[in-house]
């Protein structure tokens, strides 16, 4: 397996993060790995939804810092714009992509499952968003969580000062439903199933007509954030930051 497995369970694809020496963070093999996997998915007649999850230890710990660390400030700032656009996508494909988390959703990985149109989470994962106590502002993805909890909780959320429990993340509506520790994929994966049996023409007129809801001003928001991402990351406390990966 490569930086990312595909395996096909009947009509559903099962697209598992491979990073696991990283915690399946998101250099750029990774996201252009799950950007063609995608768009494969979504045209493939004999695939009717889809299951994205991570090999152990846990989901995604968001992008690759060591990677990150290596670039210029421009290039830290295209990969991100990157990755952004890619869990955009995630609310136009005409198929349902349903987050099956364990161990952790860390940054980027936090992101990438609130983009999905669903969520199923194990009861003892961790999630939590470190961007902004690392020195700068999420480069991408605050609509989605902005979609799923409201601005006021999102606010809440991104300062990262305090990580919620995953039952409040699952009572704000960032997570949809909960499973017992080590069943998350098993979970999802019967509900992509019961997706599945769906009408698949009624299912994506569905997505595409909720589309504009979900997503919002999605792109216009990243645009806005990864420009102050591009400053942020030149300050004394994210550049801190990227020296300790360095080392």
């Amino acid at each position: 397996m490569g930086v990312l497995g595909v395996e096909r369970r009947g009509p559903v694809a099962v697209l598992r993060l491979h990073r696991p020496d990283r915690r399946n963070a998101l250099d750029a093999a990774l996201v252009e790995e799950l950007d063609a996997a995608l768009a494969a998915a979504d045209g493939d007649p004999e695939v009717h939804a889809a299951v994205l999850t991570g090999a152990p230890p846990g989901f995604c710990a968001g992008s690759d810092l060591r990677e990150l660390a290596g670039l210029p400030r421009a290039g830290i700032v295209r990969h991100e714009e990157r990755t952004g656009l890619v869990a955009r996508r995630l609310q136009w494909l005409s198929k349902p992509v349903v987050a099956a988390v364990e161990g952790f959703a860390i940054g980027g990985g936090f992101f990438l499952a609130a983009s999905c149109d669903l969520v199923v989470s194990a009861g003892d994962a961790r999630w939590h968003l470190p961007e902004v106590p690392l020195g700068w502002v999420p480069p991408w993805g605050l609509q989605a969580l902005v979609a799923r909890v409201g601005p006021v909780a999102a606010r809440r959320l991104v300062w990262g000062a305090d990580p919620l429990p995953v039952r409040e993340l699952h009572r704000l509506g960032a997570v949809d439903e909960l499973a017992p520790p080590g069943t998350a994929e098993a979970h999802a994966l019967d509900l992509a199933a019961r997706l599945s049996a769906l009408p698949p023409h009624a299912v994506a007129a569905t997505k595409r007509a909720l589309a504009d809801a979900a997503a919002g001003p999605a792109e216009a928001l990243d645009a806005r954030a990864a420009r102050q991402f591009g400053d942020d990351i030149g300050t004394p406390a994210a550049r801190a930051t990227f020296e300790r990966y360095r080392a």
